[in-house]
């Protein structure tokens, strides 16, 4: 996103949507409101090719202009680089970093070799960037042949490339890291949901709704997390002279109470940053120019004790073929508390009227003391809001409220 205001004049107010997730463009929007004049680019984009972006922070006595050092790194080619999976299996083949059986194809023979002593299912991965579409878990040979045929042949603009790895039984959970160059520092645990249909069944999505805190990532579990995968990654980094400053999404599967890497997202995380950032105390700002100036050591982030969920309301379709430009009528009409929040996912205005414009449209969040109270308040905003051109995951939170319902 990118802001321009003044605290007299809100008609500068620009909000660019390739460069979302939209929650920390309202956070910083909201916080950005009183200053004098600010110029804000997001520090880390999702799904952009352009991955180099600068944050220009200006007050009456001087002109930050201050570039993500991880971005820097992935123009080059090397350092963290999100847009590739590839590159992030070979770091955990270094560095005996726990995480699933693995090959890297780029041709058909690779493919074949795979499947001549892997077990099913087994798990197809584009290897560059895809919208949240690029993972299929295969049952049969015949699938995984289709699946990486339409890779090989460009159905991701992003790379002809991919990596097959085994299926990993357990439970999916994401934990977040602040980093800057010299430390880091916990910044929250969520969990996602990202089949289309209840139960966990039907297609893979870019996140039908999440949950925070985990309560499956413990003490001795989060450890683990950290001097088995967090620490060697980093320093391997920093052994290439490309360490890495930014927000670090960390995606696991825990299995027998051990941490297995999953995948690493240099952003927040899409729909996680959506129940991260209504428990978080401490100023967004304050806690991104720190990092940017190696301060992160002695930075206290704060976080709240009630507990968030939200859950997104897709498109009709999604995520396969779906219309856009369906007007949403009632979303003025929604009576929030200070615990709820509607970030805007695929949304757009035009001429005075909210419109869908993508698959997942909105995000309706709530935070509470109790998992099972807070969905149920988030389903009666849904409700209220009436949009017959939508739907969304009605068991969101459904691990954690089945294990303990007062929870």
């Amino acid at each position: 996103f990118s802001a321009k205001l003044t605290s007299k004049n809100f008609d500068h107010i620009k909000v660019n949507h390739s460069s979302l997730p939209s929650p920390l463009a309202d956070h910083f929007i909201n916080k950005l409101i009183g200053e004098k004049e600010c110029i804000c680019g997001t520090p880390v984009l999702p799904e952009s090719n352009e991955l180099k972006k600068l944050i220009e922070v200006r007050d009456s006595a001087s002109t930050k202009i201050i570039q993500n050092r991880v971005l820097d790194a992935i123009s080059q080619g090397d350092g963290f680089r999100k847009d590739s999976k590839a590159f992030m299996k070979k770091i955990c083949e270094k560095n005996n970093i726990p995480t699933a059986k693995f090959k890297i194809c780029s041709t058909k023979k690779h493919v074949n070799n795979f499947l001549q002593t892997c077990r099913y299912p087994v798990v197809v991965k584009a290897d560059g960037l895809a919208s949240g579409k690029g993972v299929t878990i295969c049952k049969t040979k015949k699938k995984v042949l289709d699946i990486s045929f339409e890779i090989l042949s460009g159905k991701f603009k992003s790379s002809r490339k991919l990596i097959l790895e085994e299926f990993l039984e357990g439970e999916e959970a994401s934990y977040f890291l602040v980093v800057d160059n010299n430390s880091f520092k916990f910044f929250g645990t969520a969990q996602d949901h990202k089949r289309v249909k209840e139960n966990d069944k039907g297609l893979n999505t870019g996140g039908m709704g999440a949950y925070s805190p985990a309560p499956i990532i413990n003490n001795l579990i989060e450890k683990k997390i950290i001097n088995k995968i967090v620490k060697p990654t980093l320093l391997e980094l920093k052994k290439r002279k490309k360490p890495y400053s930014g927000f670090l999404y960390v995606g696991l599967m825990i299995k027998n109470n051990e941490p297995y890497l999953i995948e690493y997202n240099i952003r927040m995380g899409d729909p996680e940053c959506q129940v991260i950032l209504p428990r978080l105390k401490t100023d967004l700002m304050k806690i991104i120019i720190n990092t940017i100036e190696n301060k992160l050591k002695t930075t206290k982030i704060k976080w709240g004790k009630n507990k968030s969920m939200t859950v997104v309301l897709c498109s009709k379709g999604y995520p396969g073929n779906y219309i856009k430009n369906k007007k949403i009528k009632n979303y003025n009409k929604l009576k929030l508390t200070k615990n709820d929040y509607i970030y805007h996912a695929g949304t757009k205005f035009e001429n005075g009227k909210l419109l869908s414009d993508g698959g997942r449209v909105l995000n309706i969040t709530s935070t509470g003391k109790n998992f099972l109270k807070i969905r149920n308040k988030i389903h009666q905003l849904i409700k209220k809001l009436n949009w017959t051109n939508g739907f969304y995951r009605k068991d969101i939170g459904w691990r954690v409220i089945k294990k303990n319902a007062n929870y």
